[in-house]
């Protein structure tokens, strides 16, 4: 099946005698093969796989394993009508996760068969035919994804990792997918799956600077943004760690189970990991967030100390326990790793934004019961006395705010905060000055 502009391996007949054995699958690889098909070929191809359906039962192992191969690839056969090849989208958007999952499971048949027998016919074709089409149904997925179809998109993208196992990180988007679809049971097979293959997905992203459009854009492997720079299409190489995604992966997998009530599986499951990577500090805070979830305050503050003795200057580590601890309504541990954080790195701006949000948490609620109050002497009272606690609310907030504008001028919420701060303490001359700037 020749699509597109790729020039794919053409089939040898003669080196599976058994396929001239039956005309339906002579038939089936004679249009598979083809530059250019119509569709009246595709209602051929069509026709053969009925006709030859009900005889493959009893057929030779490899007559079976082709036959199947070609069934599975008849919903890509409109791919090479002409009115598709610039835009295969108008077919794939036709399919369900089935066709990709088919086509894999019928493709791996293919390549181990044809690796045991010696005798290459279709791999080439197979491989130069994922090589061709995974990244139009990445897009496909992402746009499915971007439509809210999570449940689609996830099943594309396992669909894809079974059609090339070795791109792995597949097979972690499409668990992403299905947790935000809420498709629980999905996302555990593929967590499972991802625990089984040891995945990490830690990696370097090589970015560089484009020339032409003066915007950073993302390469593969070193070698192919050190070859634009050469090149002197792109400039200033930077390069990304991306970290570890193991923690999230168990952290994930126990949140699903604490939510279907398996708790002790959540816990097995945390142990697990834990045995297998003993320092491995994503862990540790999956364990310890999985405690708060289940108000295990005891075995939550053992476990952040242990992160705290294996890194004790650790700005990024800091911060993220104060996270975990504002999450789980720990406001007092929180405020110790946010100002901890701080000592460490007094520039650290989300520690101030965090901060001052720890202390304007209470804001709603004293709003709230001023706005219920009546017009009696005694409600009068009550009011300037939430009044005056929330006067030292913001009062205390300020700073932080204050810092965290100094550091970054441009950052909205801070901004946003800021003229809330000044509004309610009515320091009319800075709500104004910095109204002026934002405009």
């Amino acid at each position: 099946m020749k699509i597109g502009y790729a020039l794919l391996t053409s089939m040898l007949l003669a080196s599976v005698p058994s396929l001239a054995q039956k005309g339906e699958l002579k038939t089936l690889a004679k249009i598979y093969e083809k530059d250019k098909i119509s569709e009246k070929d595709i209602e051929q191809y069509q026709a053969a796989i009925a006709a030859g359906q009900p005889l493959i039962g009893g057929a030779a192992e490899a007559d079976k394993i082709y036959f199947d191969y070609y069934k599975s690839a008849a919903p890509m056969l409109p791919l090479a009508l002409p009115e598709n090849q610039m835009n295969p989208m108008n077919v794939m958007k036709k399919w369900d996760s089935n066709v990709i999952l088919d086509m894999a499971a019928a493709s791996a048949a293919v390549l181990d068969y044809e690796k045991q027998s010696g005798k290459k016919v279709l791999s080439d074709d197979i491989n130069d035919m994922v090589k061709m089409f995974k990244p139009a149904m990445l897009n496909f997925a992402i746009s499915l994804g971007n439509n809210s179809k999570n449940k689609e998109a996830a099943s594309i993208l396992y669909g894809v990792y079974k059609l090339d196992p070795s791109d792995v990180d597949n097979l972690y988007y499409a668990a992403s997918y299905a947790v935000n679809a809420q498709d629980y049971e999905n996302a555990l097979s593929y967590y499972d799956q991802l625990k089984k293959l040891n995945y990490s997905g830690e990696s370097t992203v090589y970015y560089a600077t484009s020339l032409a459009s003066d915007k950073e854009e993302s390469f593969a492997t070193k070698a192919e943004r050190d070859k634009m720079i050469s090149l002197k299409t792109h400039k200033s190489a930077r390069d990304e760690k991306q970290p570890s995604k193991r923690g999230e992966i168990y952290k994930n997998t126990a949140l699903i189970l604490v939510q279907q009530n398996k708790i002790d599986e959540a816990k097995a499951a945390i142990a697990a990991a834990r045995k297998e990577n003993p320092t491995d500090t994503s862990l540790m805070m999956t364990e310890a967030d999985l405690y708060l979830q289940l108000k295990d305050f005891e075995s939550y503050k053992r476990v952040v100390n242990e992160i705290l003795q294996q890194n004790p200057k650790d700005a990024d580590l800091t911060f993220n326990l104060g996270v975990i601890s504002m999450q789980g309504e720990q406001n007092e541990d929180a405020a110790k790793y946010f100002n901890k954080t701080i000592e460490i790195d007094p520039d650290y701006i989300n520690a101030y934004i965090n901060l001052a949000g720890l202390i304007l948490r209470g804001d709603k609620k004293l709003v709230d019961e001023m706005n219920g109050l009546g017009t009696s002497t005694n409600d009068n009272k009550r009011y300037d006395q939430l009044k005056k606690q929330r006067i030292e609310m913001f009062t205390k907030a300020k700073p932080h705010l204050e810092k965290a504008h100094a550091l970054d001028g441009t950052n909205e919420l801070v901004i946003d905060n800021l003229l809330s701060v000044y509004g309610v303490l009515e320091m009319t001359d800075k709500y104004k000055a910095l109204k002026a700037k934002r405009q």
